[in-house]
């Protein structure tokens, strides 16, 4: 687009959070500007640590707009991006200017329905020489008409050997020679980011230490007690056991094998069919994490099935959905 002179007045980048859409933002904007390797980046994640919403970079005609202000009455840092903010930014953009506009808003999902109608007018009547950019990592929290007035560019899960390598780059030696890599990133649901901060903090030794258990609990259901280590941690428990079991879809259905040796006995033994009835109920279990329901009960539950998941001859109901 950029080598055809057709770039939009306004895009949004879209993808899970941990795919690099902000990276990817800061590439085009170095692009654009002719600016190569210089402050882009350490200008916008210095933002990223103020609770400031609207910041100039280096580049005069670099506009950002974000959520993490503080509310002048509570004191207490506000999560979603709001009206005066927009406005705003809508307004900075609006100043005539030789050089090219850039505004960029990260992440354009967390504006209440006041600032996205706020922002509507500007991408409706677009100004020469200006494009938005938009982060998003839920385009389905932005009104249609937002999402209609800007080309998309999604950036999808990636599980490929470049990825892959690129992960290997962000780490020591020593890691990259522990760690498979690729299993890694096909539990983080190929979200390289999320691979690298794991790796980085204590998250993956946490991963480890569930799905030990969960693999152990399947392979001797004997071992089952109501009473676990992990009371507290069920929404960590119930992602490691969600990702087990689509691994353990996998290996059932394109017959390949994996390295976690546990995983593959349990695959070969459960029944397909219950595998994914297991998936759907886990995956409605999560949605219930933020209600009012009894998690412990609820977990409980889920992980009497799973531990008898080789060796179920009838699937039993989990979960009332009355």
């Amino acid at each position: 687009m950029i080598q055809q002179d057709h770039l939009p007045h306004a895009l949004m980048i879209t993808g899970s959070e941990g795919m690099g859409k902000f990276e990817f933002a800061m590439q085009l904007i170095e692009k654009l500007t002719g600016y190569q390797d210089l402050n882009v980046k350490d200008n916008a994640k210095l933002d990223l640590e103020q609770p400031t919403l609207l910041r100039r970079s280096f580049y005069q005609n670099l506009i950002y707009c974000r959520d993490s202000e503080i509310n002048e009455e509570t004191m207490k840092v506000s999560n979603e991006i709001r009206i005066k903010q927009v406005r705003a930014f809508c307004n900075a953009l609006n100043k005539t200017a030789d050089d090219l506009q850039i505004g960029l808003m990260f992440y354009a999902d967390k504006m209440n329905i006041s600032a996205a109608n706020s922002l509507l007018k500007t991408l409706e009547e677009p100004r020469k020489n200006t494009l938005i950019i938009l982060l998003v990592h839920e385009p389905k929290k932005l009104p249609i008409t937002i999402r209609s007035r800007c080309q998309n560019i999604h950036i999808p899960p990636s599980f490929d050997e470049a990825t892959i390598n690129w992960i290997k780059e962000k780490l020591p030696i020593q890691q990259q020679q522990d760690f498979d890599i690729g299993q890694l990133l096909h539990n983080a649901n190929g979200v390289p980011f999320n691979v690298v901060d794991d790796l980085n903090g204590n998250e993956f030794l946490e991963y480890q230490k569930r799905q030990n258990y969960l693999l152990s609990l399947a392979s001797h259901p004997q071992k089952y007690s109501k009473k676990n280590e992990f009371e507290g941690d069920e929404k960590g428990l119930l992602k490691c056991l969600t990702n087990l079991v689509i691994e353990a879809i996998k290996i059932k259905q394109l017959n390949r094998a994996t390295g976690l040796v546990e995983l593959n006995e349990i695959a070969n033994q459960a029944k397909l069919d219950f595998l994914y009835k297991f998936l759907d109920d886990l995956n409605h279990s999560s949605r219930l994490l933020n209600t009012s329901i009894n998690i412990k009960l609820l977990l409980d539950n889920v992980l009497i099935v799973w531990s008898h998941i080789s060796h179920l001859k009838r699937y039993p109901i989990i979960i009332d959905r009355n």
